[in-house]
Formats: structure tokens, C-alpha cells, sequence
């Protein structure tokens, strides 16, 4: 049995569990996870992509006619229904004989577009209508071995790019080619990882997203994309690889704070030591047993002991989406288990500084694994 099939398995298992009579699924990430189906058009050019799942029955995949091609090569499912622009019912045409017979219909609330809501919504009695989404979060919590490969794999990707940045950053140099070398440097260790351990000729190792990264006055804007910047001697230049580092469709958190050549505004250095010490606390109190909200706790308590305002979340589960459960946050009382795959920060923020630390890790049955590699340590992160 296929990796898909598994998964597609357990998930009918877990709809008869909870009187579930069929499932419908437009989360793209969720679709990927369940068929293999993937690189599909998605909702930005207005085309509906839907799965649908019965706890009995054949599991369908309802596509546009222009990735026909696409379903046919890489989705495991039982039927494929295309449908073109314009024509009849479009995708609606399969969804009232998939639902017909149905007393209790799961959807995807946060993940379905609007405009097939509206339709379901018609389509069905409100009282009909449940949640899959904490069924299917609940089912990619651990990740199977298949998937641990893809995390350590993703990790290489993303340290290469970490080593390629570094290398890069310099005074008189505009960020955007920091953004260039990464890319590339990505790009090449995927390429190497896919032909030495993967099959799917299709996979791309393409890095696709907008470098985060910010220098100098810009560093207090956590998510600031590459520009025709320079940096310049003595500035602080940060690194995020929380978008880039996608490797096979895994994804990985991943950041660094670098200073070039000096660090000019001394007290930048002190900022930097309580977001690092605050990774660390968070680090002594991760492995399985505990909640997120602990941790989250634990790194809380450092920055806000150094006089700092209270942070964000400490972290978040990562996979085959940016943000998976649990989050290692104040509320979310999940207990941590082996296989599990965390992004885990450290990070203070002032009013002209920011300073953060991130690596990702796996969840191992005495304490954890690291993903990500790179010093923290302050001499080696001036450049």
C-alpha cells in the first residue's frame, strides 16, 4: 500500500469513528496529503479544486480540465472528475449525487473558498454540515518515517541557504542578491537531494518564495522582503527561511540575526543574548510529555524577566503546510509526542531593534532532534 493510500485509509477510518458520512476537501495542502495531487490551478485563477471522500465508496477529485493531465499522473484517488471554464455546472455538476445520500457532510470551514461555501451552504442543511479540519490536523500530527526523511532533507535545504546568505551579506551589497544566493543555493541542494533519495520526476526543487530578510533601519519589520537595499558596515541584517525552506512540499522554520563586520549600536548585543536565552529555555523545556503552552512559557518568562513586552508564540508545528497543530502558544494544551516537527524561535523586539533566533526540530521519545544548523553563538553571527 502506497503512502497515500495509507493515509487515505486511516481517513475513512476516522469519518466512521465520528459518524462522518463524507468528507469534502479544498484545503490544497490536505488534498496533497491525502491523493498526491499537487501544482494544480488554484483559487487565485478562480478555479475550484475539490476532493471528496466517502467513509464508503469511491474517493473522487473534482478539477479543472486544464490539469487534467496533472490528476491523472499523480492523484491516487478512485475517480477523477474534470471540468472546464464555462461548461454546465462547472464544478458544481458532481457535488449534489456526492452529497445526496448524506446525513452528516464534513468540510473544511476555515479552507473552503467562498464561492464553494455558498454552494455547500445551499446545497445542504446547516445541520448536516461538521468540521473535518481537527480530524485531519489531529492525523498529520506525527509524521510517518517517510516524512521525518522529508524534514531532515528539508533541513539540509535550508542550512545550505542559511550558508549561502551569510556568505553573501556584506557591506556595499544590496539585499536582493543575498536573496539570489540563497535561492540558488537552495535550489542546488534540493536538486541534489531529489536525484539522490526521490522518484517523483515532477517535484520541482525550485525555491518559490520572496526572501524575508531586512538590514539596518528596516530590522523591526519581522516579515520585510528583499529590496535594492545596501547594507551596509556595523548594521544588523536578518534571515528567514520560514517560507523558503520547502523542500518535496515539507516545510521547515528557520531564521538568523547577523550584524556586518561590527555591531555599531552596542546595546543591540544585550537584545540579542535574552532572544537567544529565551530559544534556549524553550529548548530545555521541549520534548514529549508536556504541553505547547509550556514551552511557550518557558521562553515567555526569559524575555519578559528581561524587562521585554510579552512575545508572540514561541513556535508552531510545521509539515506540508507553514502551520500545523499544535502551536506552541498560551491556550493550546496539547501534549507533545514523538514525531512531531516544530519550528521553535527565540526573539525581542524594541523600538529600532528586533533580534530572533529560529531552528526547526523533531520530537524524539527522550527530547529532540535539530533540523536547522547554524551558530548562534554572537561572534560567529558577526560577519
Amino acid at each position: 500500500m502506497t503512502m497515500f493510500a495509507a493515509r487515505m485509509q486511516d481517513f475513512r477510518q476516522r469519518l466512521a469513528n465520528a459518524g462522518i458520512d463524507v468528507a469534502l476537501i479544498t484545503d490544497d495542502d490536505n488534498v496533497y496529503y491525502l491523493t498526491g495531487y499537487y501544482d494544480y490551478l488554484h483559487m487565485e485563477f478562480g478555479r475550484p479544486t475539490i476532493l471528496v471522500v466517502p467513509r464508503d465508496g469511491d474517493s473522487l477529485l473534482i478539477t479543472p480540465t486544464i490539469d487534467l493531465n496533472a490528476a491523472l499522473s499523480a492523484a491516487q484517488v478512485d475517480r477523477i472528475a474534470a471540468w472546464n471554464d464555462g461548461m454546465g455546472d462547472e464544478w458544481r455538476t458532481e457535488l449534489p449525487g456526492a452529497v445526496k445520500n448524506a446525513a452528516r457532510i464534513a468540510i473544511e470551514p476555515n479552507h473552503m473558498p467562498p464561492v464553494v461555501r455558498a454552494y455547500v451552504d445551499d446545497l445542504v442543511e446547516a445541520s448536516n454540515l461538521t468540521n473535518v479540519t481537527p480530524i485531519l490536523a489531529d492525523m498529520r500530527m506525527i509524521k510517518s518515517k517517510e516524512e521525518l526523511q522529508l524534514a531532515r532533507h528539508a533541513g539540509q535545504v535550508a542550512t545550505a541557504m542559511m550558508a549561502a546568505g551569510r556568505k553573501a551579506i556584506g557591506d556595499g551589497v544590496p539585499e536582493y542578491e543575498v536573496a539570489l544566493a540563497t535561492s540558488q543555493a537552495g535550489t542546488r541542494k534540493a536538486a541534489e537531494l531529489l536525484a539522490d533519495h526521490y522518484s517523483d520526476a515532477n517535484m520541482s526543487p525550485n525555491t518559490h518564495f520572496l526572501q524575508i530578510m531586512a538590514s539596518g533601519d528596516n530590522i523591526t519589520k519581522t516579515h520585510h522582503r528583499a529590496t535594492t537595499r545596501i547594507m551596509r558596515r556595523g548594521e544588523p541584517v536578518f534571515l528567514c527561511f520560514c517560507g523558503m525552506t520547502n523542500f518535496h512540499r515539507f516545510k521547515l522554520g528557520f531564521d538568523r540575526t547577523f550584524w556586518i563586520g561590527e555591531i555599531a549600536d552596542k546595546s543591540q548585543a544585550a537584545v540579542y543574548e535574552v532572544a537567544v536565552a529565551s530559544q534556549k529555555a524553550a529548548l530545555e523545556a521541549l520534548r514529549p510529555g508536556v504541553t505547547a503552552e509550556s514551552v511557550h512559557a518557558a521562553y515567555a518568562e526569559v524575555i519578559q524577566g528581561a524587562g521585554y513586552e510579552y512575545p508572540f508564540r514561541c513556535g508552531r508545528a510545521t509539515g506540508f503546510s507553514f502551520l500545523e497543530s499544535p502551536q506552541l502558544v498560551t491556550g493550546d494544551t496539547t501534549i507533545l509526542q514523538p514525531g512531531m516537527v516544530l519550528a521553535v524561535d527565540g526573539s525581542v523586539s524594541v523600538k529600532t531593534f528586533r533580534a530572533q533566533v529560529g531552528d526547526s526540530f523533531i520530537i524524539t521519545q527522550t527530547g529532540w532532534e535539530p533540523l536547522t544548523k547554524h551558530s548562534k553563538a554572537i561572534e560567529d553571527v558577526i560577519l
